[in-house]
């Protein structure tokens, strides 16, 4: 007889990034995703790190950006659900870092009706399945009311705050109410903040660990 091993491999990876791109970059993680998720691995050597890329259409269609909470939402219930271990890292760039910090929000602000696919906030246990919330260039609600007026205020909920890293470049008009620099809002890659938010993510997940 011919013993056939059992499957070792885990299909629950130590930690999973679930991160949205910017506006108008291709489908996946976008660049400044893929730097992060990279600085990641690297200080993360003896980790799994899976990456989840949330789908949205990311445009200038701003309420569309709901699609995006909804499934970074889905995404990050599933797997504290199937995947109980796996500590989670949440972030987004550009609308993207709308995304995120939409994703983690308390309550509904009054009179606020939910877009399709969004029933709520996460429950409040998921907080515990996320080590760490990184934003990159996360817009002003000034500069979403150029978009589209009735968008809700983009905050971090009380539960995420404490394991939040909310960058924003000298200069970036998007995320400073007084910046000039359109290059700016590109260069969160280059000026490193992506290797510093992967070791503030890094030392979150140690020391859930």
């Amino acid at each position: 007889m011919t013993l056939i091993p059992a499957a070792s491999a885990d299909p629950c990876p130590g930690v999973e990034v679930v991160f949205a791109r910017g506006t108008f970059e291709a489908p996946g993680p976008g660049q400044t995703g893929q730097a992060f998720v990279d600085a990641l691995r690297a200080h993360l050597p003896d980790e799994s790190v899976d990456l989840y890329p949330v789908n949205y259409p990311a445009s200038l269609d701003f309420p569309r950006a709901a699609d995006g909470v909804a499934d970074a939402s889905t995404r990050v219930a599933a797997i504290a659900a199937q995947c109980p271990e796996t500590q989670i890292v949440l972030g987004g760039y550009s609308q993207g870092a709308a995304v995120a910090a939409y994703t983690t929000t308390d309550v509904v602000p009054p009179g606020y009706a939910l877009p399709p696919g969004i029933t709520g906030p996460l429950p409040p246990e998921i907080a515990d399945h996320v080590a760490a919330v990184v934003l990159f260039g996360k817009p002003t609600q000034g500069f979403v009311h150029m978009l589209v007026q009735t968008a809700p205020p983009i905050t971090i909920g009380s539960r995420y705050a404490d394991r939040t890293i909310d960058l924003c470049m000298v200069g970036d008009p998007v995320c400073s109410p007084d910046g000039f620099e359109r290059s700016a809002h590109s260069a969160y890659r280059t000026a490193g903040m992506t290797t510093e938010a992967a070791q503030f993510a890094a030392d979150r997940v140690r020391l859930r660990a």
